[in-house]
């Protein structure tokens, strides 16, 4: 019979706290994308507020922004779930850890480059 070695309660700790880290993550997105898309709303609504306001051309690319911020934080929290439940299914496997080929970090990062760079392209159009 084989020597049972305890498990470090540590290591699931760890995962723990790197899944609330990417919902915490995955919420900031989505609150940034909410007030990006209702900032928009904002600019359109200021003039009838303020007499000498300059009006903001009439655009949805705000609303565009803020509802891809929103999605991709929705993404993150269902993808930062599935990859917690896989690292926990390899613990209770007892399998050494591997890293995944594309890491959860690395597609957000990516994403908020190509938003980051439309966003920036939107506003010297502008």
């Amino acid at each position: 019979m084989a020597d049972l070695v305890p498990e470090d309660p540590r290591v699931r700790f760890a995962a723990e706290r790197t899944l609330l880290a990417w919902v915490r993550t995955g919420l900031g997105l989505m609150g940034f994308g909410f007030v990006v898309a209702r900032f928009g709303l904002f600019l359109r609504e200021l003039p009838a507020a303020v007499p000498h306001a300059v009006p903001a051309p009439p655009s949805g690319w705000s609303m565009r922004f803020g509802v891809a911020l929103v999605l991709l934080g929705v993404v993150t929290n269902v993808l930062a779930a599935v990859e917690y439940r896989a690292v926990i299914r390899r613990i209770d496997r007892g399998e050494p850890y591997r890293p995944t080929r594309l890491s959860l970090g690395l597609l957000v990062a990516g994403v908020l480059v190509a938003i980051g760079l439309a966003m920036a392209a939107y506003l010297v159009s502008v």
